[in-house]
C-alpha cells in the first residue's frame, strides 16, 4: 500500500490514543507539562490548549510530521484527546464544555511561508504566515449544526453544515413514512449550534515588500476563542491550514479557487519587538558599538551619508529614530515618547532623499506622500466590501507605522480636510473612528518625520514660518522641532557640496562613509535601544533643563515681551535628552544629553520661533501663527474698524476707506489687506455687500 493511501487511512482512534499518551506522559523540566496545563484550563475556563510543536517532535517525530501534512484530521484527534484527558482530570468541566481545541505553535522554519510565496502545494498543510493586519470584520456567528422543524408534523431534524452554503433537509423522516415526497421546514436558531466567526486581511509588511510591487494579502478566518485576538495595524504570525474557496467569476472557464488561511494559533508581535530577530551575536556587536566614545557621531554619520551637510538635522533625526521614553502617570495620563520633526525647505535641498533613507533605516518605517494620501489612507477607514456588503475596519499608514516612523513627504500638498485627521495621531498617539456603526480607537504610536515646500516656492526669511508654509498652526505646534533648509549661494559651501556630489558620482567616497555602521546592524541597534533602554533623568540633567527653561521664560516677563518657550517645548526637551542617552544605550540622562537637547531646541527657536520684525524669540509664531508684535498691529486695525463703524452710526464701511486710514497711520497696504482677508476668513468681519465690511461682534 502506498504512503499516500496510508496517510488517508489513519485510524482516528489510534491517533487520539497517541495524543492522550503524549499529554499524560510528556515531561519537561517543570514536570508533566501538559497534564498541568490541562488542569489549569479549568481555573481560567479555557477551551484551548497550546501545544509546542517541538515538544511533539521530541516525543513522537512521526506524529509531529503527520500534524503538518494532514492538520485538519490530526487537530481534531488532538482536540478529542484533550477531552479524554479532561474527563479524568476534571469530570465536571468535561461535562460542561462540548468542544476543546488544540492550538499549535513553534512550527519549524520549513513551515514558515511568506504571503507572496503561498502556492498550490501548501493547500491542506499547516503553515505559519507573518504579516500586518490591514482590515477586519465584526464578529459574526457561523452555523455548525442547524435544527429545522417540519411545518406539517413539527418533527425537528438536525443537519450538520459544511463550510460552503446553507444545507436544509429535503424530507421529514416522519412525513416520508406517510408517503410524502417533500416537506416544508422552518429554521430553529435557538436550538441550533453556532460558533463565533471573524475574518481579517493579512498583508505583507511594508519593509519586506519588493521594490515596485503591490503588497499581497490573504484572508484569515478566526473561530471561537480566537476572535478579536488582533486589531488593524497589529503585526501577527498566523499558524493555520491553507484552505480554498470557489472564486466567483463572470467568465465561464477553468474552475478557479481563492486560498484563505483557517487560523489555529495567533501570535501578535508586540510593539517593542519591531519584527527584528536579534541574535546573541547581534547583541554582542550592539553592546560593543555602544562602548565606543564616538558612537553618537558614528550614528549621525550613518544617516544618509551621501547627503552633504545638515549635521544638526541628522542629529535631530537620530533622536527621532531612538525616541524618548513613553510614560503613564498615576492619574492615567499618557505622555508620548515619540519625537515629531518637520523639514521645510527650498526645492533641491534633499528633503525627499532624507525621508526615503530614514524610512529604510527605521526598524518599522512607512514612507508616503501628502499628494497621494487621503485622510483614510493615513489614519483609518471603514470600507464596504462589494462581494459581501460587509463593513471592514481598515488601517492607514500611521496605524501601520505603530511603534516606528511615518515619513510623510509633500506634507503641504495634503488636502486640508485630510491634514486635520492626523492631529490626534501626533499628540494622543491614537486614531479614533466612528463610521457605519463601527466605533474604534486604534494605536498610532509613531514618530512623524514630515517634509514640506515653502508656500512661495522658496523660503522667505523676512516672513514668519506660518506665512512661509501653507499649514495650519494647530499642526505646526505639534512638531517638537522644525528645521528650515534654505538654498542660498555661498561660495565656500558650494565648492564643498559640488566636490561631495562629484566624488560620490565617480565612486570616490570620503573616509567617514567607509566607517559607517552597516544598515542592518543600525536597525537592530535602534530596535534594541527602544526595547531595553529606558533612561532616567539625572539630577544634574534636570537642573540643566530647568535652568534653560526658566531663563527662556524670564525673557517674557517684561511688559510687552513675547513668550520665548512653553511647557510643550520643555516636554520636547526631555524627549530629546532621553533619545540622546539611548543612542549610547545609557540608562541615565546626563548633562551632556541635556546640553545636546538644548542645542537642538535653540537651533529650532532661533530659526523658526523668532519674530522676523523685532528679531526677538517668540514661540507664538509657531504656536498661534502670529508674533506678539503682529497681534498688537492687528488689534490696532480692529480698533480702527470699530471706531469707523461707530462714526458711521453702525452701518457698513468701505473696505478701501479702512485701508486708506490704516496706511495714513503707518501700516503697509499689503499687510492691511492680508489682515482684512484673515479677519473675514475667521468670521470676525463680514461683507454685507461688495466692497463694504461690518464687524460680526459689536
Amino acid at each position: 500500500m502506498s504512503t499516500e493511501s496510508e496517510t488517508i487511512q489513519v485510524k482516528p482512534y489510534n491517533v487520539v490514543n497517541k495524543f492522550v499518551e503524549f499529554f499524560k506522559a510528556f515531561e519537561s523540566e517543570e514536570g508533566f507539562k501538559y497534564r498541568k496545563l490541562i488542569s489549569s484550563m479549568v481555573l481560567d475556563s479555557k477551551i484551548s490548549l497550546v501545544i509546542d510543536w517541538q515538544d511533539l517532535l521530541a516525543y513522537d517525530e512521526e506524529l509531529a510530521n503527520k500534524l503538518i501534512d494532514n492538520p485538519k484530521e490530526m487537530l481534531e484527534a488532538a482536540s478529542q484527546a484533550i477531552k479524554e484527558v479532561m474527563r479524568v482530570e476534571n469530570p465536571e468541566f468535561y461535562e460542561k464544555v462540548e468542544y476543546f481545541h488544540a492550538r499549535i505553535r513553534g512550527l519549524p522554519d520549513t513551515c514558515h511561508v511568506s504571503i507572496r510565496g503561498i502556492r498550490a502545494l501548501h493547500i491542506g498543510r499547516l503553515i505559519a504566515v507573518e504579516g500586518i493586519v490591514t482590515k477586519i470584520s465584526p464578529v459574526k456567528q457561523q452555523l455548525i449544526e442547524g435544527v429545522f422543524r417540519c411545518r406539517t408534523c413539527g418533527t425537528e431534524v438536525k443537519v450538520v453544515q459544511q463550510d460552503q452554503g446553507f444545507a436544509k433537509p429535503s424530507i421529514c423522516p416522519v412525513c416520508e413514512k406517510q408517503g410524502k415526497k417533500r416537506s416544508e421546514f422552518d429554521f430553529v436558531p435557538e436550538k441550533s449550534r453556532f460558533l463565533d466567526w471573524q475574518r481579517f486581511v493579512l498583508q505583507e509588511k511594508p519593509e519586506e515588500l519588493p521594490s515596485g510591487q503591490l503588497p499581497r494579502s490573504i484572508d484569515v478566518i478566526l473561530k471561537e476563542d480566537l476572535v478579536d485576538s488582533v486589531r488593524p495595524g497589529d503585526r501577527a504570525t498566523i499558524i493555520g491550514f491553507l484552505s480554498i474557496s470557489r472564486e466567483r467569476t463572470r467568465n465561464e472557464g477553468a474552475p478557479l479557487f481563492k486560498p484563505y488561511l483557517e487560523a489555529n494559533y495567533v501570535e501578535v508581535v508586540s510593539k517593542e519587538n519591531l519584527d527584528l530577530e536579534i541574535t546573541p551575536e547581534d547583541v554582542e556587536k550592539i553592546l560593543e558599538l555602544s562602548r565606543r566614545k564616538d558612537i553618537r557621531e558614528l550614528i549621525i554619520n550613518t544617516i544618509a551619508p551621501s547627503i552633504y551637510g545638515y549635521e544638526k538635522i541628522k542629529k535631530a533625526i537620530a533622536t527621532l529614530l531612538f525616541g524618548g521614553v513613553p510614560k503613564v502617570y498615576p492619574d492615567g495620563v499618557k505622555v508620548r515618547g515619540d519625537i515629531h520633526i518637520l523639514l521645510v525647505g527650498d526645492p533641491g535641498t534633499a528633503k525627499s532623499q532624507i525621508l526615503r533613507y530614514v524610512s529604510s533605516i527605521a526598524p518599522r518605517g512607512i514612507y508616503t506622500t501628502g499628494k497621494g494620501s487621503t485622510a483614510a489612507g493615513l489614519t483609518a477607514a471603514v470600507v464596504r466590501e462589494k462581494s459581501t456588503g460587509d463593513f471592514f475596519l481598515e488601517a492607514g499608514a500611521l496605524v501601520l507605522a505603530d511603534g516606528g516612523v511615518a515619513c510623510i513627504d509633500e506634507f503641504d500638498k495634503m488636502d486640508p480636510k485630510d491634514r486635520v485627521s492626523i492631529h490626534e495621531a501626533m499628540e494622543q498617539q491614537t486614531i479614533s473612528i466612528a463610521k457605519a456603526g463601527i466605533v474604534a480607537t486604534l494605536n498610532a504610536r509613531a514618530s512623524v518625520l514630515a517634509a514640506a515646500n515653502p508656500a512661495f516656492g522658496r523660503y522667505m526669511l523676512n516672513r514668519p514660518v506660518s506665512e512661509n508654509i501653507d499649514l495650519p498652526v494647530t499642526i505646526l505646534s505639534r512638531f517638537d522641532l522644525i528645521f528650515i533648509m534654505t538654498d542660498r549661494p555661498d561660495k565656500e559651501r558650494d565648492v564643498e557640496l559640488a566636490r561631495h556630489v562629484l566624488d560620490f558620482h565617480s565612486e570616490k567616497y570620503p573616509e567617514y562613509v567607509e566607517n559607517v555602521i552597516p544598515r542592518d546592524l543600525l536597525k537592530k541597534y535602534i530596535a534594541y535601544a527602544r526595547k531595553y533602554v529606558r533612561p532616567k533623568l539625572s539630577e544634574e540633567a534636570k537642573k540643566k533643563l530647568m535652568d534653560f527653561y526658566v531663563e527662556m521664560r524670564s525673557k517674557g516677563e517684561g511688559e510687552g515681551s513675547p513668550i520665548a518657550i512653553t511647557p510643550r517645548q520643555l516636554e520636547a526637551l526631555i524627549r530629546l535628552a532621553e533619545a540622546h542617552a539611548r543612542m549610547a544605550l545609557s540608562e541615565v540622562v546626563t548633562v551632556e544629553d541635556a546640553e545636546a537637547a538644548i542645542d537642538l531646541m535653540n537651533t529650532f527657536l532661533h530659526e523658526v520661533g523668532i519674530d522676523v520684525e523685532t528679531r526677538r524669540l517668540d514661540i507664538d509664531v509657531v504656536m498661534t501663527g502670529q508674533s506678539k508684535s503682529q497681534r498688537e498691529k492687528i488689534m490696532i486695525i480692529m480698533d480702527l474698524i470699530r471706531r469707523m463703524i461707530e462714526d458711521n452710526e453702525g452701518e457698513p464701511i468701505r473696505r478701501e476707506d479702512v485701508i486708506k486710514r490704516a496706511v495714513e497711520i503707518g501700516f503697509e497696504e499689503s499687510f492691511v489687506r492680508r489682515v482684512l482677508d484673515k479677519l473675514q476668513e475667521s468670521g470676525e468681519l463680514m461683507e454685507p455687500r461688495p466692497g463694504y465690511i461690518l464687524r460680526t461682534v459689536a
